[in-house]
Formats: C-alpha cells, structure tokens, sequence
C-alpha cells in the first residue's frame, strides 16, 4: 500500500547507503534510524508546542539550550559542516533526551556509534529522510515506511536469527488471536514483528469492516480501532500490552523505533538475554509468539536457573521459557527447526514431553524448507499450545506453499497459499474428525505421539498413497524403440540423397 513515491525515494536512500560505503543492511538501518529519529524530534515537539499553546498550557521544548540540534536549524548546511555538526553535536544531544516517548529511543542509545563515513552520504540521506516526512503520514504510512527499509534486512545474523516474513507472522498471530487485556510478549523480538502484527490485529478486531483494506499479501490497512471508545483501553494497548526482549543492541532501537512508527506509544522492548541467569521474570503473560534463533548456544554456567533441560542449544531452550513466562490459560505461538520435532536427544524428548503433558498441544503446522530463503534453507513447524492441562491430540497440517516461490527468490504469487485454508481449519477444527491422514491435515492421538517416543514431525503420522503405473510389457517396448531406430535411419538416408 506504500505509494509509488515514497518507495522510489526509500529506494534511493538504499542506494546511496551501499553506494557510499555501507554494505551492511543491519548497520545502514541503524544509521537511518537516528536520522529519522532526528527528524521525528523536532516534529513531535512542534506538535506538542502547537497541542499545548491550544490547552493554554506552557510548554518546555526538548531543544531548550540546544536549538542548534533541531533539523531544521542544520538540514541545509553544507555537506562538511552538516557532518561536524550531526556528529559531535546532534547525536550526543539525542542520546541524552529524557522526555516522554522520546526517551524509548534514546535510553538505549548509550553504546550508539555515529558511523556514516562520508559527509556527502549524510547529506543526501538527509534529504531524502526530509522529503520522506515521515511524522506528517498517518500511521499505516509511517509503519508502511519503515516496514519497507527493514524489508532489506535479507541476512542472517550470526546467532542464526533472521526476520520472519510478514505473511507468516500474521497466520500465527491469527492463530494465536490476541485481544485487548492480554499481556503480549516476544522474548527474542528482533525487528519486532511479532509485536506489531499482535497490535494490528488487535485494531483489525475493532475496525468497522467497511474501513479496512487489505493489500495483495492479505496485510490490514486503515486499521484505525474505531470501536475501541474508552480511553482506558488505549493506554492498555499503547503502554501495558506488548513486552518484547532482545540481545542485540542495535535490534532493540531498531525495534523501538518500528513500534513507535506503529503507533504504539510506549513500547516495553529492554536489552536482555532471555535465558540468562539475569532474566528473572516467569509466569506473567497472557500470549507469548517468537521466532528464537535456530543455531545458537549459551554457555552452561549463564543458563536461568529456571530451565531445566540439559542442554545448550538455544532452539530447545527458548521454547521452555516461553512455557515459563506464559499464565496458566496463556497460549504460545512458536516457530521451531524441524529437528526440534524429531531429535532423540534427552533433551528433546524432554521438551516434547513437556508440551504434550503440561500443556495442550494444539497444532503442528509444517512449512515448506524455502519460507526462510534466501536466510536459510532449514525445514520449519510452527507450534501453537496453551500452557496448564493435558494433550488429547494434537492436529497437524502440512502446508506446500506458502503465496511465494520457494527458491532464493521468493518470487510473489499470491502471497497466501495455504494460509487461509490453515486459518479456517484451525479455527473449525472443532467440528471435523479429519482422520484420514492422507490429506493436508488431520488429528493425531496424544497417546500415539507418546508410543512413537513424543515424535512431532508429521512425516511419522501422514500416510502417503501411492498411485500404482502400469507399464507396458519389456518385450513390446523394446519392440517400439527398433520401430523408433529404423525410421530414424530410413530419414536419415532420405536426407542424403537430397544433398
């Protein structure tokens, strides 16, 4: 839904990054976040200026006693003096603004480095972030353009973690269905993905259906929530809904800044290692949705006392924390690698234990190998369960495709595939029996899965039929082949006597 011209000029800032020696998407990301970040603060103070002129109400400027750090004082400087200035002046200045919901962005600024290297770049970036004027869109836009920068994070981080495509966020939170008064966490949020996909879903709900517009990947827009009327279900939303952690410093302001430009007015996203012995919080939230890095390890003596498996893998780990975080009732949303359903480790037989027999196992959705492409060719599930109880069975579905080309390019098709047949039968599964195991999904007893040692890779339960080719006698086959060779040979010596 992003106009044609604001994407050219996004476009054109990419460029510039690469082209004047950032190849780094991460880093160029970062830097691109405290230009909007400069920009954004002059912008907000006007507003609340004008807001507060209008109430009759004084009003302190965050630029009291450094009015040479709004933007407008310095965006038309020339390209050596704008360096100077943004780099000793305008970025000390934003990291020690205290004021409101500016101060998101700039707590967690202390280890920031300014690392533009040529001062033509920061001019040109300068200008486009100017003519980009982001605080003036509305909020689908601002979302819609920061969306649109983070669609290049195309790399995968060290630890293994990567951006999850939008499309399959959603059919998770869909899955999951978040509402107003629940406490929503992400603990290893990256870009924040998780968190804002729960926001708009939760406008969605309370959007009169004639406003909403949904573009051709099936994203909501003009999500406004004119049905939510009480004040007090705002601040809910906006201040005591989403909690996400991260360990990467540069992800945290990256994500502050993506829930800000949201519209979520004071997100809660702290740097922290989740699975450290300094994480201390357990049993507070209502729906917990993450992607958890696939590959990473944490070394033994720094692991939280509160996980009991005997392991250093990160993947195994991070899916009995999010147990431990969610209410009794709370439900979970998870992706995981394929060897998470089937690995014969203690610990993953443990962990699989511990799904089925705390808590109710209630799908295990099978996807495709190329969804992570290009990141990573590693086959994924995703796992939805409510902690407290017992499994009765557990269904599965084997998603093909996914609405993109399952290669490297991951080419648009139609941007759904499977993901509204797997949304409408998860919602009805209620009301099916689906016991035939030859189609795309189906139920599973919770005893079978506990005889085949808590196996959950649904290629142990799938029954695959077999359709039976009839060939033709060995003896008349080769009979046509002879037929097949001497034709070959009487053109042939018809084309000889023709030369």
């Amino acid at each position: 839904m992003l106009a044609n011209d604001l994407r050219a000029r996004i476009n054109k800032l990419w460029d510039k990054f690469w082209s004047g020696g950032i190849a780094n998407p991460l880093t160029a990301i970062e830097q691109m976040s405290y230009l909007i970040f400069m920009k954004r603060l002059e912008d907000l103070d006007n507003i609340h200026e004008k807001r507060a002129v209008a109430r009759g109400e004084k009003y302190n400027s965050v630029f009291v006693g450094h009015e040479n750090c709004r933007w407008s004082e310095w965006k038309h400087y020339n390209a050596p003096e704008m360096m100077a200035h943004v780099r000793d002046i305008v970025f000390p200045f934003i990291k020690t603004v205290r004021d409101g919901e500016k101060t998101l962005f700039s707590e967690h600024m202390k280890d920031a480095v300014f690392m533009i290297p040529k001062p033509s770049l920061l001019q040109e970036a300068v200008s486009i972030i100017d003519e980009l004027n982001i605080t003036a869109q509305n909020r689908d836009t601002q979302g819609d353009i920061y969306e649109y920068l983070l669609s290049e994070l195309k790399t995968a981080g060290k630890n293994g973690q990567f951006r999850t495509p939008r499309h399959i966020i959603r059919m998770m939170v869909a899955l999951v269905n978040p509402d107003i008064g629940q406490k929503i966490c992400d603990p290893a949020c990256g870009t924040a993905g998780f968190l804002i996909n729960s926001y708009e879903h939760i406008l969605a709900k309370y959007t009169s259906s004639d406003m909403i517009k949904y573009d051709e990947e099936g994203e909501p827009h003009n999500i406004v929530g004119d049905k939510i009327v009480e004040k007090k279900h705002w601040d809910i939303l906006w201040k005591n809904t989403f909690f996400g952690y991260e360990f990467d410093t540069t992800m945290v302001r990256i994500a502050l800044m993506n829930m800000v430009l949201h519209g979520i007015q004071a997100p809660n996203i702290d740097y922290m290692d989740t699975l450290s012995k300094r994480f201390e919080e357990k049993e507070k939230y209502d729906v917990v949705l993450a992607n958890p890095p696939f590959k990473g390890s944490i070394d033994k003596s720094d692991i939280n006392d509160n996980l009991s498996l005997a392991t250093t893998k990160t993947e195994l780990l991070f899916v009995e924390q999010m147990i431990n975080l969610l209410i009794i009732g709370g439900q979970c949303g998870v992706i995981v690698p394929d060897g998470v359903l089937f690995g014969s480790s203690n610990a993953h037989k443990k962990l699989r234990q511990m799904i089925l027999e705390n808590c109710q196992l209630e799908a295990v959705i099978s996807m495709p190998s190329g969804v992570f492409k290009p990141y990573a060719g590693v086959s994924t599930a995703v796992l939805v369960f409510t902690k407290g109880g017992r499994t009765d069975k557990v269904w599965f579905y084997d998603m093909e495709k996914d609405g993109y080309s399952l290669d490297d390019k991951r080419t648009f098709v139609d941007g759904k595939g499977d993901i509204p047949d797997i949304i409408e039968r998860f919602k009805n599964r209620g009301n099916e029996k689906q016991t035939d195991r030859k189609g795309k999904s189906f139920f599973v007893p919770a005893s079978e899965i506990k005889a085949n040692g808590y196996d959950l890779s649904i290629s142990k339960y799938k029954e695959i039929e077999y359709e039976e080719v009839k060939y033709e006698p060995p003896k008349e086959i080769i009979a046509k082949i002879g037929a097949l060779e001497n034709k070959i040979k009487e053109n042939v010596e018809e084309l000889k006597k023709m030369i």
